[in-house]
């Protein structure tokens, strides 16, 4: 069944901000911001507002032999990485493969009305195309951020949720984001947890081609979705764990993204705990799981400085606040048990 859905809302915009310019009502926002223009003055972007090919020369010129990891679907899938009929596979092919190699099949397929998919993802800019961002400059105050670049043609990624913050610079080709905060996880239809196109759980709903019939709380997902489109200079600052769908509207897009977390290095990723909670919390009696949701709740969603107050500190060992040293002692009593 496909019916009309409620139309997504826009997303707060600020105007006339330089790479220079960011700072902490930004970078550590709880809501999305679109930063129009943010980068529009970039050497990169002024080549994609030239010409696609244009865009694709600036590239090359800091590509040094560098291989990326590719994926490649028939035109038939038109753009939606996915999975097979069978949720046990996918619709496309990841390779490894030379970046020139991209940006030459790219390219052949310019203006062809059924293209194959072609998507390069989260590749280390350092890595691949290094002196990129001595021209192409940003200055996130500070943070440790991982510079990405991601390169293709009219392709869709599913919604899913990134851990790190992330601020999302479109340098050539317009993309569309549709974002949606944490709390409609259930309204999203995630699929599996350890199976995935790319590393993250993604919602099995077509946003092009929605079946309410058997997704149809989508509809009340919907109800509080944000969405936005972006041209070649615009940013979006994208918060930890809001969900976001993206779909690249031209024959080559471009995006420059950075990640960072607000959490220290030693702190492990929260779906470790999440599936361990899967594995030996899930499947208890249903008064068991409800003493366990109590725990949970005094000792990690609700704790604060009286859920330990009345330990001595120097006792208060796990229950202390966390550093590196406490964590790796845990981490090394955990790893021991579940070795038994």
């Amino acid at each position: 069944m496909h019916a009309v859905l409620p139309v997504a809302k826009p997303i707060r915009e600020l105007h006339d901000l330089r790479p220079s310019d960011l700072g902490p009502g930004i970078l550590a926002s709880t809501e999305p911001v679109v930063l129009r223009g943010l980068v529009a003055a970039w050497p990169m972007v002024a080549a994609a507002c030239a010409s696609a090919d244009a865009a694709d020369a600036y590239l090359r010129r800091f590509y040094r032999d560098a291989t990326v990891n590719a994926m490649l679907g028939p035109p038939e899938i038109d753009g939606r990485f996915f999975y097979n009929e069978n949720l046990d596979g996918f619709n496309f092919a990841p390779v490894r493969v030379r970046l020139d190699k991209v940006l030459d099949e790219l390219g052949r397929y310019r203006g062809v009305e059924h293209q194959p998919a072609i998507y390069v993802g989260s590749t280390t800019i350092d890595t691949c195309l290094p002196g990129f961002h001595d021209e192409n400059r940003i200055d996130l105050g500070g943070r440790d951020a991982l510079g990405s670049i991601w390169i293709g043609n009219r392709t869709r990624i599913a919604a899913h949720y990134d851990l790190p913050d992330n601020l999302a610079c479109v340098v050539a080709g317009r993309r569309r984001f549709t974002l949606f905060p944490p709390q409609q996880v259930s309204n999203l239809y995630i699929g599996p947890l350890d199976l995935t196109p790319a590393g993250q759980a993604i919602s099995l709903v077509d946003f092009l081609q929605p079946d309410l019939e058997r997704f149809p709380r989508f509809a009340l997902a919907m109800e509080h979705a944000l969405a936005v489109d972006l041209a070649p200079g615009d940013a979006l600052f994208i918060p930890s764990m809001w969900w976001h769908h993206i779909q690249a509207l031209e024959d080559f897009n471009v995006l420059v993204n950075y990640w960072w977390r607000q959490s220290p290095d030693y702190m492990d990723t929260p779906m470790n705990a999440l599936m361990h909670a899967l594995m030996s919390v899930r499947d208890l009696p249903p008064e068991q799981r409800k003493a366990w949701q109590a725990l949970f709740r005094h000792y990690v969603f609700e704790a604060d400085e009286d859920t330990f107050a009345h330990i001595p500190p120097a006792a208060r060992r796990a229950l202390a606040p966390m550093d590196g040293d406490s964590v790796r002692s845990i981490r090394a009593q955990l790893l021991k048990r579940m070795n038994r």
